[in-house]
């Protein structure tokens, strides 16, 4: 190649040049350009603006300032603008203004295109997990975004639980899935209030994963269908129950009106003796027609006064009941509607998969495990709260007895075990430890096809992966910096969201393409592989870019901590293989 086709440059952020060549290799920086923002546009583009956010993200700044203020403004470096294909970088108040201007619909619009630019990367994993397990592993979690709690400038935020206590902020809904090349993938992220809490969000949170993959489990219509008929059934009984509390009830009050009528009889008797013997100066005696009409009087009236507290126990009794049939009514017609959905997601899902989901106590709600499981998922998780795991266990030890694990951890474990509250059996497993504090018990539960009881390690080492959903969690808050919220409009705040997942997922993508790119080059297996490292090392180090028609190389300055080395960026093909996923049989999984 002759020196007429090579330029060069210096930059300080050496990886965001490698990630900006890779960014236009997945299509990313076009498909960006043709994203439609109405604002005007004066020296930089809306679209470059929105961009070089993303890109800030990547370089994991705290704020969004340090664009411009850092100790190598990111605005100022002209190599990585050209590795993302812009004609520069604008001031970090210009980005300030194009995202507080962003609408909703626009919003939209980059996060189809971040949704296109990732299915077919994801599709591949699926695929991939499909075939090495069998099966897929979803977890989901709330997180917090706290701001300050004196602050009045962030639209739409409430107090919430937040880590360890009440703050003002807001919640993001989180859902990753297992990933045999990456580790974890994200699958969708929702912008919520801070008041948001877990047990509202299962069945959305599922929904958008469902969405983001385009694949989905075979809803369990049979298990469905026998709730319905047992409900139908509860019903029945309740009906003819709140019936017979209905005559009941009509009999008290007419027993209640026939002693009103005598009261009211009796008085006027008492009345006309009191008046005839007024008449006639007659003294009342003891045992004198006055007396016993006295007393027939206050016999009544005593009559009355209990057949009262019947009537008010009646109209009582009666209510509970209607409120009762009411409650279940209102639940059949919402089963059958979501048994008709349910069939027609069937119909329309030509190839089913097997999906394990991995919740935490926040989102063990009955209601929400009885949803998940109708919509064909594998549950791990643990009852909502200690009053129902304190339940469980109360039915579980005449049934079975506890079995030491280590010297100071018991088990007891139950397949199959059932609830007076809850429609269908689940396994369940209480763990009891010997703390310094004292004894301490965990619940766990599950639903599905594995033999979790035979394997108690194993099912703990299961739900104990969702770890992994938590990791990720931190590593947005430590990593791409969401500790600290870069924008104060509600578009933008769910834009940051949406950035930050797909900034987690797009650095484990580059680093595996610049494994393939790079392969003869060990080093970057050693010193690439880490994002941490990637973000806070790697995209601020110095290096010279020497650019060619096909790609560019970095040379690694001696200031660098990768000083000697040399990153040799595009001139390699990478073909995503997509036939693993469009050709895989999900049917058979």
């Amino acid at each position: 190649m002759s020196d007429t086709n090579i330029c060069a440059n210096v930059t300080h952020h050496a990886l965001l040049v490698a990630w900006g060549q890779f960014a236009r290799h997945l299509g990313l920086v076009e498909a960006m350009k043709q994203v439609e923002i109405r604002q005007k546009r004066r020296v930089h583009s809306p679209q470059t603006k929105v961009l070089e956010f993303l890109v800030a993200l990547l370089a994991g700044l705290p704020h969004l300032q340090d664009i411009s203020r850092d100790a190598h403004p990111l605005d100022r470096d002209d190599a990585v603008a050209n590795a993302w294909d812009q004609p520069g970088w604008a001031d970090y108040s210009g980005v300030s203004r194009c995202l507080s201007r962003l609408t909703t619909a626009e919003v939209a619009s980059i996060e189809q295109v971040l949704q296109k630019i990732s299915q077919p990367i994801l599709n591949q994993e699926i695929g991939q997990a499909l075939q090495q397990e069998g099966c897929l592993t979803y977890d989901i979690d709330l997180t917090g975004r706290p701001v300050s709690n004196g602050s009045t400038s962030y639209p739409g935020a409430a107090y919430g639980y937040m880590g360890d206590g009440l703050q003002l902020g807001y919640q993001a809904a989180l859902v990753s899935m297992h990933s045999p090349t990456y580790g974890r993938v994200w699958l969708s992220v929702a912008h919520h209030a801070g008041d948001t809490t877990s047990c509202t969000q299962a069945e959305a949170m599922t929904l958008a994963a469902e969405k983001a993959t385009g694949i989905r489990p075979l809803r369990r219509t049979d298990q469905l269908r026998k709730r319905i008929a047992d409900l139908e059934a509860v019903l029945r009984q309740g009906e003819e129950c709140e019936q017979r509390r209905q005559r009941k009830y009509a009999k008290v009050q007419k027993r209640m009106q026939d002693l009103c009528q005598q009261v009211d009889s009796l008085q006027q008797e008492v009345q006309c003796l009191q008046a005839d013997y007024q008449s006639r100066s007659k003294t009342e005696r003891p045992h004198s027609r006055l007396a016993q009409a006295r007393a027939r009087l206050m016999r009544c009236k005593e009559r009355k006064s209990r057949q009262e507290q019947q009537v008010e126990s009646s109209r009582k009794y009666l209510q509970c009941k209607q409120t009762h049939v009411r409650q279940w009514r209102q639940e059949l017609a919402f089963l059958l509607t979501r048994l008709t959905q349910f069939e027609q997601d069937n119909a329309d899902c030509a190839a089913p998969v097997r999906i394990i989901l991995r919740l935490d106590a926040g989102f063990g709600t009955w209601d929400n495990i009885a949803l998940l499981i109708e919509m064909g998922y594998d549950i791990y998780t643990k009852p909502y709260n200690q009053r129902a795991a304190a339940s469980l266990r109360r039915r579980m030890e005449p049934l079975a007895t506890w079995t030491r694990m280590r010297h100071d951890c018991e088990v007891l474990a139950v397949a199959s075990l059932p609830h007076s509250t809850f429609p269908y059996l689940l396994d369940v497993l209480v763990k009891r430890t010997q703390t310094a504090q004292g004894v301490t018990h965990s619940t766990f539960l599950h639903y599905g096809q594995d033999r979790v009881v035979d394997d108690v390690p194993g099912w703990v080492s299961r739900y104990n992966g969702r770890q992994t959903i938590e990791a990720g969690t931190k590593e947005g808050k430590n990593v791409f910096q969401m500790y600290h919220l870069k924008v104060r409009s509600l578009p933008a705040l769910a834009l940051q969201e949406h950035f930050a997942t797909f900034a987690a997922n797009f650095v484990r993508w580059a680093a595996y393409w610049l494994a393939l790119t790079c392969d003869t080059q060990p080093w970057i297996n050693e010193h690439l592989s880490n994002t941490k490292k990637m973000v806070q090392v790697g995209a601020h180090t110095s290096a010279e870019v020497l650019w060619y028609p096909s790609g560019c190389l970095l040379r690694f300055s001696d200031q660098s901590i990768y000083a000697g080395h040399s990153l040799q960026v595009g001139n390699c093909h990478f073909q995503l293989p997509l036939p693993l996923y469009q050709n895989c049989d999900f049917a058979k999984f």
